[in-house]
């Protein structure tokens, strides 16, 4: 399946490389960096490329792109989701994915690849059965591998939920506190046009989890509303058929974070959006335009919009901006001709806003299009699609864990059209 994985910068640099079968040469990257060079922005990489004889499948996460190289038909997606694991492991393991932090652990790196895929093939990919097999890194035994001469951090025992018919949950767990927490996470992506309109609007959403439960609990979490949920995707811990027929989720929990489901509310009416934008850009004869852009909530049922910043593109033959925001701060990068204002949290009694002059080169034409506007907020405590836990029974343990949801709502992909 997957034959070789290629880890590069922004720089174009291939930093790491690991190969399952044989060595496939670094220069296969050419035909991505040729790609690449064509594309406007990262996201805008096509995810699969074909080559003569391989098809590079591709993410771009912490400004590193993951290449994996096939040489036979796979399905893509398959691999895609293969290669967001990965990343989702390496950030487990060292609360980063940067290319420092890898390059700081090369060993682990390599010895989790190892693991995670055998001969190009899926394998150990729980978090659980990783951690018992390779330790995460810490002072400590970083310090007593390197008095004892230790290169290697896998262990030589196999872990005790591999043979069973819970892989995912390692056996004889114990905890002095019992606790259960989930996050249901919501991401709005939407187009507004330059009425405030909504050309599209979707709600991609997950339930994070953080368990730590004594012994083998099973445990059934219920929803109020469970027909909100739409196109959901199950971690291999959850019944399908009880979720079929009662639609409730019913698991024995792997041991720590995990992603216990995500889903998909794609229809217009359904997505209700939580804040407009009154935008007014303009281009005039010369070398100059005005730009005023006013952020508000629209219905958050009463919760605060925090964490509120704008990302305007600006198109090329803008040379500067000269702006005054009402609050927070605003930074534009000559280079990248991209303003970002740092709004912070909305106060519905004194809207934010930010208006000034738009500096244009001397001797260009005025601009065609206006740009389009990127918001990103979140909101503590509401999922926007209206689902809501009802309640969380476990069965198999006698004892009481303490049991806490929390919901939030974020922008995903936002865009406002001028």
């Amino acid at each position: 399946m997957i034959h070789s994985l290629f880890i590069i910068n922004n720089s174009g640099d291939v930093f790491m490389e690991k190969h399952w079968k044989s060595v496939i040469h670094k220069s296969i990257c050419d035909y991505f960096f040729e790609v690449q060079s064509k594309a406007v922005s990262a996201d805008d990489v096509p995810p699969v490329i074909p080559t003569p004889h391989h098809y590079l499948i591709n993410i771009y996460r912490n400004q590193l792109y993951f290449v994996a190289v096939v040489t036979t038909e796979v399905p893509p997606t398959f691999v895609v989701e293969f290669l967001h694991r990965i990343c989702d492991t390496l950030e487990d393991y060292f609360n980063d994915c940067s290319e420092s932090t890898l390059k700081e652990h090369y060993v682990i790196v390599y010895e989790l690849l190892d693991e995670m895929l055998d001969n190009g093939f899926p394998l150990a990919v729980e978090s659980n059965i990783l951690k018992e097999l390779i330790k995460p890194p810490n002072l400590l035994r970083t310090i007593a591998d390197t008095v004892t001469g230790k290169n290697t951090g896998v262990s030589g025992i196999l872990p005790t939920g591999q043979l069973s018919n819970v892989p995912w949950r390692r056996t004889g767990v114990k905890y002095a506190n019992n606790e259960a927490y989930f996050d249901v996470i919501e991401e709005i992506d939407c187009i507004l046009d330059k009425s405030g309109s909504t050309v599209i609007a979707e709600i991609q959403g997950y339930i994070d989890c953080m368990i730590k439960l004594s012994g083998m609990p099973d445990l059934t979490l219920s929803f109020i509303n469970p027909r909100l949920l739409d196109d959901v995707s199950f971690h291999p811990c959850v019944r399908y058929k009880r979720w079929e027929s009662d639609k409730v989720l019913s698991f024995v929990p792997p041991d720590g974070n995990f992603r216990l489901i995500s889903y998909h509310i794609g229809a217009n009416n359904m997505v209700a959006i939580p804040v407009y934008v009154k935008q007014n850009i303009m281009y005039r004869e010369g070398s100059g335009g005005r730009f005023e852009v006013t952020i508000g909530p629209k219905q958050n049922m009463g919760k605060t919009i925090e964490n509120v910043t704008m990302e305007v593109p600006f198109p090329k033959a803008v040379l500067n901006v000269t702006l005054t925001p009402s609050q927070g701060k605003y930074t534009f990068d000559p280079v990248s001709k991209i303003m970002t204002w740092d709004v912070g949290r909305i106060d519905t009694t004194k809207l934010p806003n930010i208006k000034g002059n738009i500096s244009l080169q001397t001797g260009s034409t005025i601009p065609e299009s206006n740009p389009t506007l990127n918001l990103h907020f979140t909101i503590s405590q509401m999922a926007i699609s209206g689902v809501k836990v009802n309640r969380l029974d476990m069965y198999g343990e006698k004892y009481k864990p303490f049991k806490g949801v929390k919901y939030i709502t974020k922008a995903g992909k936002f865009q406002i059209r001028t």
